[in-house]
């Protein structure tokens, strides 16, 4: 019997009823207008509740639709909310499921990183962490089949996280995917100044910021340096607060969608 991590935040972050789930994916990925042909290499994507952040995810994912069948593997990268670790941590399990279904795990993508001083292996850290689930109903709408590497980043430098994902990096087939909010809990205009300000350092491929700025911040700054070692060319497909969508505007948390591309398109 495959050892599967059941979903956690049905419920509460998606809805748990697999059409109504379906149905909503659909609606915000239908909401997100056109998208550029060119195929993304990585994507940073927000991770609240769907009324929050589901719009501004779906920016990212609807880049997906004209490469989907191509997409075979989806390295998916985010912090960690309720256990903290020390490094990178990998499930012990063999498949995630949600409501949409089960997806297995990357098996051999992930014995080719688990010699890394930086990996750790724990259900305990994935059992309860948003971060990584929320993104994959949406990936389960988008893509027609692909196995799953799910790594919830705690203390980690931007060289630890390039590593891994240098040793995952592949070809067209395998998506990255970092998860990450940016700031929490500031008053709505300040939000926006402070977010406007991390979008830019994220376009500009700093790789210091910081967890006050972004909340995936680890992943993020590995995503950058892999990315900008490689010539990847960035570009902020959307932005909002929890103020523009289901919250008030005293206490606002900040999301935006980033694509990452070849910057050459030539084989």
């Amino acid at each position: 019997m495959i050892n599967t991590r059941p979903p956690a935040v049905a419920g509460t972050f998606y809805p748990t009823d697999p059409a109504t789930l379906a149905a909503t994916v659909d609606q915000l990925l239908a909401g997100a207008g056109a998208t550029s042909a060119i195929q993304p290499k990585a994507l940073i994507v927000p991770h609240a509740g769907y009324v929050y952040s589901g719009s501004t995810a779906a920016m990212a994912y609807a880049t997906l639709a004209p490469c989907a069948t191509s997409i075979r593997r989806v390295i998916l990268l985010g912090p960690t909310h309720r256990v903290a670790v020390d490094g990178i941590a990998l499930p012990e399990g063999d498949a995630f499921a949600t409501p949409l279904g089960t997806i297995r795990l990357d098996a051999e993508a992930i014995a080719g990183i688990a010699d890394l001083p930086q990996i750790v292996f724990s259900d305990r850290v994935h059992a309860l962490e948003h971060s990584l689930e929320v993104h994959l109903p949406f990936l389960q709408r988008v893509l027609p089949s692909f196995t799953l590497v799910p790594l919830a980043v705690g203390n980690a430098s931007p060289e630890a996280v390039a590593e891994v994902l240098d040793r995952l990096w592949d070809g067209p087939e395998t998506l990255i995917v970092v998860s990450s909010d940016l700031s929490h809990f500031l008053p709505y205009a300040t939000a926006q100044q402070v977010d406007r300000n991390t979008c830019a350092h994220i376009l500009q491929f700093d790789t210091t910021i910081n967890p006050q700025q972004a909340c995936g911040a680890y992943p993020v700054n590995g995503l950058l340096l892999a990315a900008r070692q490689r010539g990847l060319a960035a570009r902020l497909l959307g932005s909002c607060n929890s103020g523009d969508t289901a919250g008030d505007r005293n206490r606002v948390v900040g999301y935006a969608s980033f694509s990452f591309t070849a910057a050459s398109h030539h084989d």
